[in-house]
């Protein structure tokens, strides 16, 4: 997707989710100050660091433990 292809993706997803909340009665004005709340957090958080899901750490993780009681062999 070119530069200006994920913009026009991005303003038709936007017009889709606005016309979500239409329809199920919230108002304009709430929906968009609504997303604006959000963006404003979303900002912040970034700003704050790093999203663990982008670590591309090549660590690995350890397998969970099996020493819960529900994890034991009935026949043990």
């Amino acid at each position: 997707m070119d530069f200006l292809g994920w913009r026009d993706a991005l303003k038709l997803r936007l017009e889709v989710l606005v016309d979500t909340f239409l329809v199920e009665g919230v108002g304009q004005g709430e929906i968009f100050d609504a997303i604006s709340d959000e963006l404003h957090g979303l900002r912040e958080a970034l700003a704050r660091g790093p999203n663990p899901a982008d670590d591309n750490s090549k660590s690995t993780l350890e397998e969970p433990s099996n020493d819960w009681p529900g994890a034991v062999s009935q026949n043990e």
